[in-house]
């Protein structure tokens, strides 16, 4: 089995003001660096291989937490269309029970012009693939809708409820790939924060 560690990147200005990031190219900001710079890997991840999403917010985390990774455009956030940039809960007052039935579609829900999460599970799966066919034990630094896509894979979760656990962000949510390129779980919400 090969062990696999996901890492959200660290938190940005749309972050804090609500916004769905998606695709866009939004940078961390001064207090999103500062955050990542009082985190602490783990011991475990030394000598991992270490990879992260192309988008600059997840490239610029891995390099304060040390590493040089490769970039994978697998590990790209799921792209939310028409709503990017925009509000959660502007666009349920705005559209009611229209997002209230998308939502209630789980895997299937899907923003205008962009993916589901279902798409992003199939997005991944020939990368996860690729790292359990190398065996080598992986970071990666990515999205919360790609760690999301792939706890689901791993527990089964259809998504149309709560998940069975909470995935904290500022954590390390470690995997397994098994032989036949199952994902499963080895250990959620191992934190990052404290001192160096």
């Amino acid at each position: 089995m090969t062990p696999l560690a996901l890492i959200r990147h660290g938190p940005t200005e749309w972050n804090r003001d609500g916004r769905i990031q998606g695709r866009a190219d939004v940078p961390l900001d001064a207090q999103g660096r500062e955050a990542v710079t009082a985190w602490t890997l783990p011991r475990n991840l030394e000598g991992y291989r270490w990879v992260a999403s192309p988008l600059s917010r997840a490239v610029e985390t891995a390099r304060i937490l040390g590493a040089e990774p490769d970039l994978e455009p697998s590990l790209v956030e799921m792209d939310w269309g028409r709503w990017e940039g925009l509000r959660i809960e502007d666009l349920r007052g705005e559209l009611g029970r229209d997002i209230e039935d998308n939502e209630s579609r789980g895997l299937d829900f899907r923003p205008p012009e962009g993916e589901s999460p279902r798409d992003v599970q199939r997005r991944i799966a020939p990368w996860l693939a690729t790292v359990a066919a190398l065996g080598q034990a992986t970071v990666a630094v990515t999205h919360k809708g790609v760690i999301r896509a792939a706890y689901a894979l791993a527990s089964g979760w259809d998504m149309t409820a709560k998940p069975p656990q909470k995935l904290n962000d500022n954590a390390v949510h470690n995997f397994l790939i098994d032989g036949d390129r199952s994902l499963l779980i080895d250990r959620l919400n191992v934190p990052l924060e404290g001192p160096r």
